[in-house]
């Protein structure tokens, strides 16, 4: 069996676990870490998630940060000034992308009921945009099922580490790994 079917059976487990209705936001996040270089295994696979989760019950929406920062560019107004010289794209993205993609996750969230688990695809593609720590936590409101953040690096203890390079920073949220399986 291979390291994604193994991973979606520990996500099965924990899915299938009772949900309490009255946890917070931070509490209803869990994170599928694997290994960057599983990216397009993940991506392949990624339906034995979204069957796991409808054979316990639950509604399941895939959403993909993978073209946020392109969707956000081809809109803005100064997408050519930002070409012509990047560097004035330094500002915007600390301030307006970030904006743009906590309130693109934020209304996928809302618009999911309580017995939806959302699976959020691409963090990758966010890197040096936008950190998924912010992005989850600047969402956690919003969030009425579950929210599965897919997440290509490492996890020691409580810290996360996107791609295996950035800093990492500690979450509470419910880690989903290989190392670490889950047991109801």
């Amino acid at each position: 069996m291979n390291q994604i079917a193994k991973l979606s059976q520990i996500y099965r487990r924990h899915i299938g676990a009772p949900w309490q209705p009255t946890l917070a936001g931070a509490q209803r996040v869990m994170i599928v870490v694997y290994a960057k270089e599983r990216e397009r295994a993940l991506r392949a696979g990624i339906g034995e998630f979204e069957q796991a989760t409808r054979a316990e019950g639950h509604d399941w929406v895939r959403t993909d940060a993978t073209g946020w920062f392109a969707e956000w560019m081809a809109d803005h107004d100064y997408r050519d000034a930002y070409f012509e010289d990047p560097e004035l794209l330094e500002g915007a993205l600390g301030s307006e992308f970030r904006t743009f993609a906590i309130e693109k996750l934020s209304r996928i969230l809302a618009a999911a009921d309580e017995n939806t688990v959302v699976a959020l695809l691409g963090t990758a593609s966010l890197y040096g945009f936008i950190r998924v720590s912010d992005l989850i936590h600047s969402s956690e409101s919003a969030i009425r099922g579950r929210l599965a953040v897919f997440f290509p690096g490492i996890k020691n203890d409580n810290n996360y580490r996107l791609l295996d390079a950035r800093d990492g920073w500690s979450y509470l949220a419910q880690p989903i790994t290989l190392h670490e399986a889950w047991i109801p």
